[in-house]
């Protein structure tokens, strides 16, 4: 049960409700976690603002992958349900490369580089070590990527920590990460 009240799409308050009609048209639904957020529409903003800019980093399949690592560390069961039915029907990403994404890892050496890392940040709340920039770094990443990839990280914290503080009821085939295979 959800331990704060996620309103009807039409109870949102006035000023999230274009907000969230972009968010419809963009997805066809509105998840509850923008019915969550759009408690308070400054946040949503923020919120749409930073997720449509990164949306322009990295590729589709990586920030999924990211995504995967940050909510199995975080022990999210929202995000992580949202992110492999994500992975599985939108970024194409397969069962096996999902399960190595929660576990921190990759199939692909380039994503792996970056998955791992993002891993690292998570863990370490950003106290990597130079050993961590110098893999990523090796494996092709630039400066800037390195700053998307936190900023990923930094998105995806974010919404774990939202939907584990309001216990946010899971609309997406339900996936937990006490389940790791």
């Amino acid at each position: 049960m959800s331990r704060i009240a996620v309103t009807a799409r039409e109870d949102a308050p006035a000023a999230a409700q274009p907000l969230l009609d972009a968010v419809e048209k963009q997805l066809g639904i509105v998840p509850n976690m923008f019915r969550l957020i759009a408690l308070s529409p400054p946040v949503l903003q923020g919120f749409l603002g930073l997720s449509g800019a990164l949306g322009k980093t990295l590729n589709v399949k990586t920030r999924e992958r990211i995504a995967l690592a940050v909510a199995q560390i975080n022990g999210c069961d929202y995000c992580l349900s949202a992110h492999t039915y994500i992975g599985l029907n939108m970024a194409k990403i397969d069962a096996d490369e999902i399960a190595l994404n929660r576990g921190g890892a990759s199939s692909d050496p380039m994503a792996n580089a970056a998955v791992a890392f993002a891993a690292a940040v998570t863990r370490s709340r950003g106290h990597v070590s130079d050993a961590d920039i110098a893999a990523v770094r090796d494996a092709g990443y630039t400066d800037a990527q390195i700053v998307e990839i936190v900023g990923v990280v930094v998105e995806n914290v974010f919404t774990n920590f939202l939907n584990n503080v309001a216990g946010t009821e899971i609309d997406f085939p339900v996936v937990r990460a006490a389940e790791l295979a």
